[in-house]
């Protein structure tokens, strides 16, 4: 590695020699270490659609401070990474790709089909990989994984076939979530809700004995095809004599039953509902109870079927402006009500989705729920923040059934057979061929594929070696954080808790580490229809890495979403250039000198100070990163880097650098380097790439940043009463240094400065700090001063400061220009002043230029005060 450092901080060279170097060097790599404690985070697997967005780099960013973190504390850290086939999403882009070229799925088949779709794992499916490289991910590339990949795809039968053994998977004919763009059914938490304008159209429906009719409210007139009964409370008064009776559905003739049934509201509307159980998840349940028929009216792709009669062939949406039309006609509408309503819709395409009566596979989910619950209720898994439990608890107890199938063709496909002789349904982990009931090999097997949050749900196991009793699942296994967004709280965190315990019957991972959702500069969220996404790749291009990670996680708390904005990612730039520049400065003090990186015997007053500070800080990043406050940290050691070590250590040390006495400017360099080099430990986890290229520039211990030791806090190296005495003296410079801006005293005028204090102590071992930092010609420390009334006084807690004025300033050339400064700001002001009682300008100009005007008058009030204060104070 290079010893010298450029003049300028250049991230793009440093950054891809830097990642080659710990590439080669193996560091990411984890293994079984019996003597050593293990910690374990799996990627959440972005999809092989993959494009990193600021949502993945915040989760990695995340992800990899801990585990260079945790690589650093000693333990065998293990990042696991790999990408997620995401079936539905995937599948999606091909058919796009092909629409362009005009093919259908149907026209090359399924086999040509799955051709297309491992060609496109082959070309995007590394791209996301070499994106996260870009951003200082420090995975396991050796342990890479895909969800579709052997290892992981065996896992997924052996599931699939213990769940089915055990009685925990079916297939059966129930509601579900169809949705009409993709095709395919979608579990429940796939579902989001928009509200939107809608109506409710009142309608009369005929009893069948011609004595009248009984009213009724729909939101979709067109499902009425369906329907196959009305139903009543069995307790309501109005219609008890109705029950059993019929009623002639409108426009299709066809007369179906009353019935009873504690699921209507008497006091909702009429108190009647029409019942429909092919298309509504409610109807289905008191279909069943009243053993009514199941009437689908809607194919695949929501267009009207054969059973819909004169309106086959129409769109939902189209089908019912007619029959709204035919409604009215037939005189069965009595009023459309405009309305308010939550409408499912695909979280993919965001098309409506349709509930639909569909043979499916699903899961049993009450079973392995409740455990799943009381994991986190007993503590067993940690919740950051802990807030998010609720959401989870709510989740899981009001739990539905799974539907696990869906019509696609790229994915894990299910691993059943039917026999097409006995109809025998075959379950089984290897590809069946003879029927074990009748011995034909007359098998097919079922078309549909498995959600993909099935397999992502084994991921922390799976990606171990399970079914195998690997030896890196036995040590890696549970896994410590799982760090995800708090969106994805059911599609995967519940789904991987449930079968972490019932497959290796033990808890997934001991944490789970929300953060938010990163937004625009206006706290909008990123999407393509509002154009206001950021990609990533392009912040790395033109700020570097570290910047952009730094600016993820500063001001970051878990839970909370953050806004990203092109100014925070130039002040990460501007702190990456401090500590370049400080290295730099470091550098050519130490450069052709014996300095070795550890502290001297002897430390004097800001020796003592700085690392002291040093250790305190060190401590308390422990502490916060402990409890996953990353934001806290940073922020912390951020003030410690420009405050305390570039501001003012750097310029203290300098004194002792360019004095006569070489022992302690031996002491400042040690110090300096030392100091330097710790910090660049601390900051590693967040700046990888630009703290180990300066820490392998200075003198240090050890071959990499990377695997050097995290700095622990030593109870010997913490010197409080420095810090103390330390803060005194930086008190009175700085107000020295605030007074003498006050009044526009240039640094090359020099004043003598009188220090009055009963604690000289402190002030006379800074002395020579004291005179250059705050630009004193001398500096006397004593009890009291007789200085006289021309002079200018500075208090702080321990001291009082006296300036000679005449030292500060020429007196009689102050007070001329101070003067016509005056009449200047007076002559402004009178001009605002104008312009605001000016009827004409404040009726016609637009509010914020009003607004600017006064603003600008404010502020020239506040000057011309200022300014006479001045005067008085020189008078």
């Amino acid at each position: 590695m290079s010893t010298e450092l450029l003049k300028a901080y250049e991230p793009k060279e440093v950054e891809r020699r830097i990642y080659d170097f710990w590439m080669q060097g193996g560091y990411f790599h984890a293994e079984p270490d019996p003597e050593k404690k293990p910690y374990t985070i799996v990627i959440p697997p972005p999809n092989i659609t993959g494009q990193l967005h600021m949502g993945h780099a915040l989760d990695e960013t995340m992800q990899d401070i801990l585990i260079r973190w945790k690589r650093m504390q000693g333990y065998s850290a293990l990042w696991l990474p790999g990408t997620d086939h995401a079936s539905i999403a995937t599948e999606a882009k091909i058919v796009e790709a092909m629409r362009k070229e005009g093919i259908t799925k149907d026209d090359i088949g399924r086999e040509g089909f799955l051709k297309r779709a491992w060609e496109w794992k082959e070309k995007f499916g590394g791209r996301i990989i070499e994106q996260l490289k870009l951003l200082g991910s420090s995975c396991d590339w050796d342990r890479l994984r895909f969800t579709m990949d052997e290892g992981c795809s065996q896992a997924v039968r052996h599931v699939f076939v213990k769940l089915y053994e055990k009685g925990l998977i079916y297939r059966g004919e129930r509601i579900i979530n169809w949705c009409p763009n993709c095709r395919t059914a979608i579990s429940d938490a796939e579902v989001d809700f928009e509200e939107k304008e809608g109506s409710f159209w009142h309608l009369r429906y005929p009893l069948a004995d011609g004595s009248g009719f009984i009213e009724l409210a729909t939101t979709r007139p067109e499902t009425m095809l369906g329907d196959t009964a009305v139903a009543v409370h069995p307790e309501d008064e109005r219609y008890r004599g109705l029950v059993g009776k019929k009623v002639v559905l409108p426009l299709v003739g066809k007369e179906i039953p009353i019935i009873a049934d504690e699921y209507v509201e008497m006091d909702f509307g009429t108190g009647v509902v029409k019942i429909t159980p092919a298309h509504d998840p409610n109807d289905f349940e008191v279909g069943r109870r009243h053993n009514l028929p199941v009437l689908n009216v809607m194919d695949d792709g929501g267009i009207i079927n054969e059973n819909g009669g004169k309106y086959a062939g129409m769109p939902a949406l189209e089908a019912r402006k007619q029959i709204v039309k035919d409604l009215d006609a037939g005189g069965f509408l009595i009023k459309i009500e405009p309305i308010k309503h939550n409408v499912g819709t695909c979280c993919r395409c965001h098309t409506v989705v349709e509930p639909r009566v569909s043979t499916q596979w699903f899961v049993k989910m009450e079973p392995l729920a409740e455990p799943a619950v009381n994991v986190v209720k007993e503590g067993k898994i940690k919740f950051i923040p802990e807030r998010m439990d609720k959401i989870y608890y709510n989740w899981m107890e009001n739990i539905k059934d799974w539907c696990i199938s869906r019509q696609l063709w790229w994915g894990h496909r299910i691993p059943a057979w039917y026999c097409a002789d006995c109809g025998e349904t075959i379950v089984s982990e290897t590809d069946a061929d003879i029927c074990p009931k009748c011995g034909s090999r007359h098998l097919r097997q079922d078309e549909d594929t498995l959600d993909t949050w099935f397999s992502s749900a084994l991921w922390p196991f799976s990606t171990l070696g399970w079914p195998e009793n690997t030896e890196e699942l036995k040590y890696f296994y549970p896994t410590d954080t799982l760090v995800t967004g708090y969106d994805i709280i059911f599609f995967w965190v519940a789904r991987m808790v449930f079968s972490g315990l019932e497959h290796m019957g033990e808890i997934p991972f001991k944490t789970v580490f929300f953060h938010g959702l990163v937004r625009d500069s206006q706290g909008r969220k990123m999407s393509k229809s509002l154009g206001n996404g950021i990609d990533p790749v392009e912040v790395i291009d033109q700020y570097g890495a570290d910047a952009l990670r730094f600016t993820l996680v500063t001001g970051n708390s878990p839970g909370n979403d953050m806004r990203f904005s092109d100014e925070k990612v130039a002040a990460s730039r501007n702190f990456a250039n401090k500590i370049w520049n400080a290295a730099r400065f470091i550098h050519m003090n130490i450069d052709g000198k014996e300095v070795p990186c550890s502290l001297p015997e002897a430390l004097s007053l800001e020796d003592q100070w700085i690392v002291s500070r040093f250790h305190a800080v060190a401590r308390e990043m422990t502490e916060n990163l402990d409890k996953f406050e990353l934001g806290i940290a940073v922020a912390k050691l951020y003030d410690f880097i420009w405050d305390d070590f570039c501001d003012w250590y750097i310029e203290l040390a300098k004194i002792r650098m360019n004095g006569e006495d070489e022992s302690s400017a031996q002491a400042a360099r040690q110090v300096l380097t030392w100091t330097m080099s710790n910090t660049l430990k601390l900051l590693h986890p967040f700046m990888p790439f630009i703290t180990e290229e300066i820490w392998q520039s200075l003198p240090h211990e050890g071959e990499a940043l990377i695997v050097a030791g995290w700095p622990e806090y030593d109870e010997k190296m913490y010197f409080p009463e420095a810090e103390a005495e330390m803060t005194k003296v930086m008190e009175l410079i700085t107000a020295v240094r605030t007074r003498r801006s006050e009044m526009n005293v240039p640094p090359s005028k020099k004043a003598h400065l009188y220090v009055e204090t009963a604690d000289a102590e402190a002030f006379a071992a800074e002395r020579d700090a004291i005179a250059r930092l705050a630009y004193c010609s001398g500096v006397e420390i004593g009890d009291s001063f007789q200085v006289g009334e021309g002079a200018v006084t500075v208090v702080t807690a321990a001291c009082r400061g006296y300036l000679p004025m005449d030292d500060l300033v020429d007196k009689k050339a102050e007070l001329a220009r101070l003067t016509k400064e005056l009449e200047n700001a007076k002559k402004q002001l009178q001009n605002v002043e104008a312009k605001l009682g000016n009827e004409t300008f404040m009726s016609k100009a637009p509010q914020n230029v009003v607004d600017g005007v006064k603003a600008n008058g404010e502020k020239l009030k506040e000057k011309v005060r200022m300014i006479e204060e001045s005067l008085k104070a020189l008078q």
